[in-house]
């Protein structure tokens, strides 16, 4: 049996502020990569009669670039001790 409750297994991957930010952008590269699989495509016409189709993970990998680059900076910054 483990000496550790459960209780303190779980206060202790709270004190773990890298683990939850790699755990976020790991989710947010997974939702990119099953809108690459999965989503729809945007499609955009125009009034002369031309269109083009442009796959939604193409903006849905914008935003995980930009999501990664917050949570990275802030969730994987290292406190200064003074």
């Amino acid at each position: 049996m483990s000496t550790m409750s459960h209780e303190a297994r779980w206060s202790s991957l709270r004190l773990v502020p890298e683990l939850w930010a790699s755990l976020a952008i790991t989710a947010m590269w997974i939702v990119v990569f099953a809108t690459a699989l999965w989503g729809p495509d945007a499609h955009f016409s125009s009034n002369d009669g031309s269109s083009s189709t442009i796959p939604s993970a193409i903006f849905v990998t914008v935003f995980a670039f930009f999501g990664t680059w917050v949570v990275a900076k802030y969730g994987l910054r290292k406190e200064r001790k003074e």
